[in-house]
C-alpha cells in the first residue's frame, strides 16, 4: 500500500467513525426526549446543522427500539473527536435530568 493510499484510508477510517459518533449523539438525544439539532446550535451557535447530522438524525430509531447509552458512553466519544462544547452542552442536559423530580 502506497503512502497516499494509507493516507486515504486513514481518512476513510476517521470519518466513518465520526459518522458513528454523530449518530450515537443524535439516538442518545432521541432516548432522552431532545433535538440533535437543537442541542448542536447551542453548542456551536455560529455554525449550521451540517450534513452528517441531519443524516444521523434521519437513521435514528424511536427510543422504544433503540439500546441504551450510557451518558460516560456519549461523552467520552464526543471528547475522543474535540466535541467539548456539545459535550459541555450534554452535561448541561444531564444535570437537569438529575435534578428533576421522579413522578
Amino acid at each position: 500500500m502506497s503512502r497516499k493510499e494509507l493516507e486515504e484510508q486513514i481518512i476513510r477510517n476517521y470519518q466513518r467513525d465520526e459518522q458513528m459518533m454523530i449518530l450515537v449523539f443524535a439516538q442518545w438525544c432521541v432516548n432522552h426526549d431532545l433535538d440533535p439539532a437543537e442541542l448542536y446550535v447551542r453548542a456551536y451557535p455560529q455554525q449550521t446543522v451540517g450534513l452528517p447530522l441531519q443524516q444521523a438524525i434521519e437513521l435514528t430509531v424511536p427510543k422504544e427500539e433503540s439500546g441504551d447509552i450510557p451518558n460516560e458512553t456519549l461523552l467520552g466519544v464526543l471528547s475522543l473527536f474535540g466535541n467539548e462544547e456539545l459535550a459541555s452542552v450534554v452535561t448541561e442536559e444531564i444535570d437537569k435530568r438529575k435534578r428533576k423530580p421522579k413522578p
